[in-house]
């Protein structure tokens, strides 16, 4: 029998809840349950959650945390991020603490443009369409003057429009590039409609407009963040050879892509916490990071770090398209309880925060490989979520947290021992 329903969205949530967990779940009363228990008891809370999307069963909750001991130029931060993998927040608040007494992590804002494309297809003479786009320019700019009236009033605004022959790579395409300054915004909604209003006012016969849309590479609004100290001061024993190697390791990540990967996904635990936090929109940041690792061709280690007459380097760069007004910055309680924990910065400032987190937790994932190696830090931390898993008692959660101390933590060691502690207390 068919599932497909018709006018979904506009039942209740109640009986959203019971059409989903009588048809998808085996067990429906549980199912019922589960979903429930996520409600928030504050109607008016709750209710704002709902609004957010459309056909709202529940909530998904991650755990929110605060990483202290930033010192980003100069100033000191405590990072919130909401993130469920278990060793983020510990290992950049390490990192944090380790920097704080080295001169902390240094940012600077390289860039803040953004764009958007009008896609079209002409299938005329190139030269005559430049001519119709020269001729045009002035009243494109001039359609999009009632859009951009505030936002110029801020010093944002378009900053160039141009138009850009595609058809060496596919026939009659052509491109209106617009660039643009968004300010405080991510300003993802002010850039498309300024796109389709040009795009309306430089419509013809012979001109079939494709689509009009922003774009979430940015490769000109990047953030950069790094750190320094002497060589002798990066670690407690053989400090020279651990910087070498802490090098070699991200130079590996600079020419293997198998490696960039996992190394730049290191980067992304601490962006998109904070991103997260901070109500932005981390898949668009994730798109734009992961295109701009390969805009040489290659995709490519996000970080770099060198030696040079005994000072050891490390940085990004980032691009990073972020607001602090619009979209849930204002709207979710603790988007908003994020930025006044940050100490409301305005976006470029935030740029930097996030970079910063990034960096923290690149430098923590090489610094765990290339000594102790990953997993004795992770699966430390990941021992608490499989006793869960095992319904523990707090006694023998006591127990194998401190029978494993100083031995290999595993999935299937950690459920063989909990097992054989059982077998003997029932003998």
């Amino acid at each position: 029998m068919s599932k497909v329903i018709s006018g979904f969205s506009k039942l209740s949530k109640q009986e959203k809840v019971d059409w989903l967990t009588d048809n998808f779940t085996e067990v429906g009363i549980k199912a019922k349950e589960v979903l429930q228990q996520y409600w928030n008891e504050d109607r008016i809370l709750q209710s704002l959650h709902d609004d957010f999307v459309e056909n709202t069963v529940s909530n998904f909750y991650l755990p929110y945390a605060v990483a202290p001991n930033f010192v980003i130029n100069g100033r000191d931060y405590t990072i919130p991020m909401a993130v469920e993998e278990s060793s983020v927040v510990a290992a950049a608040s390490m990192v944090a603490k380790f920097w704080s007494s080295r001169g902390g992590i240094k940012t600077t804002i390289l860039s803040t443009r953004k764009s958007g494309q009008i896609h079209l297809m002409y299938a005329g003479d190139a030269g005559g369409l430049q001519f119709y786009f020269d001729k045009m320019k002035a009243q494109l700019l001039r359609v999009t003057e009632p859009i951009t009236e505030n936002m110029r009033l801020r010093g944002g605004g378009i900053v160039d429009i141009e138009l850009r022959n595609k058809t060496a790579e596919l026939p009659h395409y052509y491109q209106i590039h617009v660039t643009f300054q968004t300010k405080d915004s991510m300003g993802a909604n002010f850039i498309n409609t300024c796109l389709e209003a040009i795009a309306d006012a430089f419509k013809r016969p012979d001109i079939e407009i494709v689509m009009s849309i922003l774009s979430n590479y940015v490769p000109e609004c990047v953030v950069r963040a790094e750190v320094s100290c002497k060589v002798k001061d990066l670690y407690e024993s053989d400090a020279k050879l651990y910087a070498e190697k802490f090098v070699q390791a991200v130079k590996i990540a600079e020419i293997e892509p198998f490696r960039a990967v996992t190394h730049n996904k290191g980067i992304m635990n601490g962006v998109d916490a904070v991103v997260i936090a901070t109500g932005n929109d981390f898949r668009a940041v994730e798109a734009g990071v992961h295109a701009y690792a390969s805009r040489n061709g290659k995709y490519a280690s996000l970080s770099h770090a060198e030696i040079t007459n005994g000072i050891f380097r490390f940085w990004l760069d980032l691009p990073l398209s972020l607001g602090t007004v619009g979209g849930l910055t204002k709207l979710h309680p603790l988007a908003k309880l994020s930025l006044e924990i940050l100490q409301n910065p305005n976006a470029e400032e935030l740029m930097q925060i996030v970079a910063a987190a990034g960096l923290a937790q690149n430098f923590a994932a090489l610094r765990a490989l290339t000594t102790t190696g990953i997993q004795k830090g992770h699966m430390k931390l990941h021992l608490t979520n499989i006793i869960k898993l095992l319904d523990a008692t707090k006694k023998e959660k006591d127990f194998l947290i401190q029978y494993f101390e100083n031995k290999t933590v595993s999935h299937k060691a950690v459920v063989d021992k909990y097992h054989e502690m059982r077998r003997e207390n029932e003998h």
